[in-house]
């Protein structure tokens, strides 16, 4: 089963929940007058999986997908350790603007589990800081099982993460959300470190929609249900983060998953759409193609 799907997503209450207590506190404390920076994208370039986006004769799949999002949230890192030789290929094929969010090597995660991974988070960090200003952050998505009674574990692997590379953080497991004194200690070291505390709001785990910044950068993984809810969920979503943004949220990182992987640049349209009237912004709008449809758009 695909994490966070669910048989009949018409019956789950998307409703956004409260924001943690804690979350207007982080963000007024770093209030500035500094322009909103936002960066929305996918969770891949795959012609086979994003069906329909890419025009008859495109070449080079990403060097297109860049002209249609500024972002590119970059799993592929997760399934192997990238070079410098491929950073620099991924980062050459992008304009000036763009960013890459690369997500930890599954062996840091997954396989070592986080036991003696400072040779290979370093390898990781030393590989993608050839993105240089296109880094946008990296993030570590941990394995489903890994609870908070390693959080020794944690602490340590985060304390010792490079200073100069940005990191945001994804856990899984339950007993981080329902442990209040395991939520808290994470939290806090989280907010300590200037480390963001990732938001995914998928339809079968609705204890990830968290709502708690750790700091003035809001990381939201939005998995779609390929439901017309999930249209109305981004609308949602675009109200928090103007209430977001009027109490101090300084960067928004907004990367559109669904479970099966075909209206995501329709989705990111729509909400690219809404971000940019809502923020008076000029992100670029994904160009649709004939053998694009939407579920709003009928058969």
């Amino acid at each position: 089963m695909i994490f966070g799907q669910v048989p009949n997503p018409g019956e789950v209450d998307f409703t956004l929940p409260p924001d943690a207590p804690e979350t207007a506190r982080v963000l007024s404390a770093a209030k500035t007058d500094q322009p909103f920076e936002v960066y929305i994208g996918c969770a891949k370039w795959n012609r086979t999986e994003l069906k329909g986006f890419y025009p008859r004769g495109t070449k080079d799949e990403l060097s297109y997908y860049a002209t249609q999002f500024n972002s590119i949230e970059l799993n592929a890192t997760f399934y192997g350790m990238p070079t410098w030789q491929q950073v620099e290929i991924w980062k050459n094929k992008t304009p000036d603007n763009f960013k890459f969010f690369p997500k930890l090597t599954n062996t840091i995660s997954h396989f070592k589990r986080l036991i003696d991974v400072k040779e290979p988070v370093d390898n990781f960090c030393n590989a993608v800081s050839n993105f240089g200003e296109k880094l946008g952050m990296c993030f570590l998505q941990l394995h489903d099982n890994f609870k908070p009674k390693d959080f020794a574990r944690l602490e340590k692997t985060l304390r010792e993460f490079p200073k100069g590379v940005p990191l945001g953080l994804e856990v899984r497991n339950s007993e981080w959300f329902s442990d209040a004194k395991a939520k808290t200690d994470y939290e806090n070291l989280l907010e300590e470190l200037g480390m963001a505390n990732i938001i995914v709001d998928t339809a079968g785990r609705r204890d990830m929609l968290h709502m708690r910044l750790t700091s003035p950068v809001a990381f939201v993984r939005f998995v779609g249900a390929n439901h017309p809810s999930d249209y109305t969920r981004l609308d949602d979503w675009t109200q928090r983060i103007q209430k977001w943004r009027d109490q101090g949220l300084q960067k928004l990182y907004f990367f559109v998953h669904q479970n099966i992987e075909l209206e995501s640049p329709l989705l990111s349209e729509h909400f690219t759409l809404a971000a940019n009237k809502a923020f008076d912004l000029d992100l670029p709008i994904p160009a649709r193609q004939p053998a694009q449809k939407s579920m709003l758009d009928g058969d």
